[in-house]
């Protein structure tokens, strides 16, 4: 993707974008609601045009990627054949491609043997996304990807599609996924990038983002400790509460834990922990003025 650019009127929901994928990788997009993870997933895959800027797949436009089965997509809401059974679906569209997977393959890479004969509008959430798991995955592509693939999937159900897709992963395939689980993203994925207002706000591995964004907390018992005292610490840039606990969120550890023992005697229970992916998340996205809400 080189100097992608979308807006929907006067909202830009994707701004001068600029993304390299390498074939082979586990690739989680991130970023709040309107930073334009679901035009990314629309512009890859040729379902919209940018206004600028251009996406290349395999060297070429995406269309003809899309038409070989090259790609396949797991879209937010993607419609479903109404009135019909999951058998039903699954072989209209097996025999729609020039090269699908095995049958067999499909519907054990999707756990979808348990209710086949059930039709599209009695499927429950969860059920409808391992559906439209097995249709984006059944023309064996090259890049698959989900825009929030576990919405509607309970925790056992969650495990279950990260296994399979782990099982894709391994083949070779390039993958690339937009969610809102923050766990997902740091246990699946090789990659992250973090979106805010249509721009990448940062790209790398888990542990980059978190070690380069959110630094270091120190946990410490609240016992009559004041945020407001804490908060002037130097080096602390925030304050919060955590079950009878205090975070304080630092850019220097040790400057802040020294200043704390000395003004502080009295605290206890004190240790020094690295910030999560959330930490990281928030203090990436974090600004001030409410953007509108991009697709």
């Amino acid at each position: 993707m080189t100097g992608l650019t979308k807006s929907y009127g006067p909202v830009r929901a994707v701004d001068d974008l600029e993304l390299q994928i390498t074939a082979g990788e586990m690739v989680a997009i991130l970023g709040p609601n309107g930073a334009g993870k679901s035009t990314i997933t629309e512009l890859i895959t040729g379902l919209v045009r940018p206004d600028a800027g251009s996406v290349r797949i395999f060297g070429g436009d995406p269309s003809p990627a899309v038409a070989a089965g090259r790609v396949g997509a797991m879209l937010q809401g993607g419609a479903l054949l109404y009135d019909a059974s999951i058998r039903d679906v699954l072989r209209l569209v097996h025999g729609l491609h020039a090269h699908p997977l095995p049958m067999g393959e499909i519907i054990e890479l999707a756990d979808l043997s348990g209710f086949l004969s059930t039709k599209t509008d009695k499927l429950s959430g969860g059920q409808a996304q391992r559906l439209r798991f097995a249709l984006a995955i059944m023309a064996d592509p090259d890049l698959l990807i989900l825009d929030e693939p576990t919405v509607a999937m309970d925790v056992e159900l969650r495990r279950a599609f990260w296994a399979s897709m782990r099982t894709l992963s391994d083949g070779g395939r390039t993958v690339l996924f937009a969610t809102h689980y923050l766990q997902e993203a740091d246990q699946i994925a090789d990659r992250i990038v973090v979106l805010d207002r249509g721009r990448i706000v940062a790209d790398g591995t888990s542990a980059e983002i978190k070690s380069r964004v959110a630094g270091k907390m120190i946990m410490v018992a609240e016992d009559g400790l004041r945020a407001e005292e804490l908060a002037s610490l130097p080096a602390v840039t925030s304050v919060d509460r955590r079950s009878r606990r205090v975070a304080l969120h630092t850019t220097d550890s040790d400057l802040t834990l020294r200043a704390l023992v000395a003004r502080f005697p009295a605290a206890h229970d004190i240790g020094i922990v690295s910030a999560d992916l959330e930490e990281a998340f928030l203090a990436l996205t974090h600004h001030d003025q409410v953007s509108q809400e991009a697709r």
